[in-house]
């Protein structure tokens, strides 16, 4: 989620919405017609049959809530964001947060660090990886809380697996 986006479309929603009063101002300031008075969006309506109609008011209002929740939501990003950490030239630790909002995905977080943990050991040449440790929990934030992971792997060579 990207807390940033949602003050600018508020900004944005009230410079928009000052626009016809602004308008107003520049129109009487100048004592004649300006071409800013008015509504932004025009008075109009859209036939899609012949039993159902929206006026343009409803369809911009519409767009702009569905946009809106498309930026809070954001169904594209990754439910997990990973940081990587190089604590030794073999040992990384791997922190794990979710977004906020999301549709599953809670039980995620050892599959990630198994095929992070995975991909480093094939990057480095390594023949094994170890989990030194893992833990998870939930991170009670303002204003909403997250999901969190934190694990330690260490990379390891074929000298050092042990057989069992």
């Amino acid at each position: 989620m990207k807390l940033a986006a949602i003050p600018a479309l508020l900004l944005a929603s009230v410079f928009l919405a000052a626009c016809s009063t602004v308008g107003k101002a520049v129109n009487d300031t100048l004592g004649g017609a300006h071409p800013g008075t008015g509504p932004i969006v025009p008075d109009g309506v859209v036939q899609l049959s012949p039993h159902n109609a929206y006026t343009l008011e409803t369809l911009v209002v519409s767009a702009a809530a569905v946009g809106l929740v498309y930026v809070v939501y954001d169904p594209l990003a990754p439910n997990w964001s990973v940081e990587e950490k190089l604590l030794a030239k073999d040992t990384y630790a791997l922190s794990m947060r979710a977004k906020s909002f999301r549709t599953g995905g809670d039980g995620e977080s050892m599959m990630i660090l198994k095929r992070r943990a995975l991909k480093l050991q094939r990057e480095n040449g390594y023949s094994s990886y170890r989990i030194l440790d893992f833990s998870e929990g939930v991170e009670s934030s303002t204003p909403f809380t997250r999901r969190f992971s934190e694990g330690t792997i260490q990379l390891v060579r074929a000298a050092e697996v042990v057989p069992k």
